[in-house]
């Protein structure tokens, strides 16, 4: 088998042991799941931060282009916010484990590979400020409007969907329509642009196995 398509194995085998065993899966774990020896792990991805940037890769495309995608659906405002808002929490809820090793730094490593998912946000939080930009009359203050509410939205939905996913306190799409229900009210007296352009840009997801409940 060519590099690729066997990388893309090991990834697999990796995604499965960390949904099992959690953020600490070991590289031992890993490549037994795999059926191999962990010299060929190591191999593959020189260490368990190769393996873990590997996999920050996978996931965060994978989340940028469903954003996105959601961002660009022809659907009413008050739809489109609660579609991405829902596409997000999705995306997390799919496999909690990898989500936490992205977004949780390892004790004792505040900036190592738990923060992975950073670079993701801010990719988000401009995806979500060109989106207001290019859709919503927010008058003069249009360019500083829309930046601050795409790194506020991100900012707000990161930290509540940590919680909801963690806690558990309600349905998906009742967490959906109380975060909605925060972000409606400039954004539903606003008017829309005559001219809306909706975002578009390359980033498509890699592939993936499907999330298994």
């Amino acid at each position: 088998m060519s590099r690729e398509p066997r990388r893309e194995q090991l990834l697999n085998a990796a995604d499965r042991v960390i949904q099992r065993d959690g953020p600490r899966a070991s590289m031992n774990a890993i490549a037994a799941e795999a059926g191999i020896t962990k010299p060929i792990l190591y191999r593959h991805f020189g260490d368990r931060n190769g393996l873990i940037t590997a996999l920050t890769e996978r996931h965060t495309a994978a989340l940028l282009a469903a954003v996105r995608a959601a961002l660009a659906e022809p659907l009413e405002r008050r739809d489109r916010v609660e579609h991405v808002l829902d596409t997000y929490l999705a995306g997390i809820e799919a496999r909690p484990q990898v989500y936490r090793l992205l977004t949780h730094p390892e004790p004792g490593d505040p900036s190592g590979p738990g923060q992975a998912l950073a670079p993701a946000l801010r990719q988000i939080a401009e995806e979500i400020t060109r989106a207001v930009q290019s859709q919503v009359d927010l008058g003069a203050d249009r360019e500083l409007l829309a930046e601050a509410w795409g790194r506020g939205i991100t900012g707000m939905v990161l930290a509540a969907g940590d919680w909801w996913l963690e806690s558990r306190p309600c349905s998906r799409t009742r967490m959906v329509q109380a975060l909605a229900d925060l972000l409606w009210g400039r954004l539903a007296a606003a008017a829309d642009l005559p001219t809306a352009v909706l975002p578009t840009g390359p980033v498509e997801p890699p592939a993936v196995e499907p999330a298994v409940d």
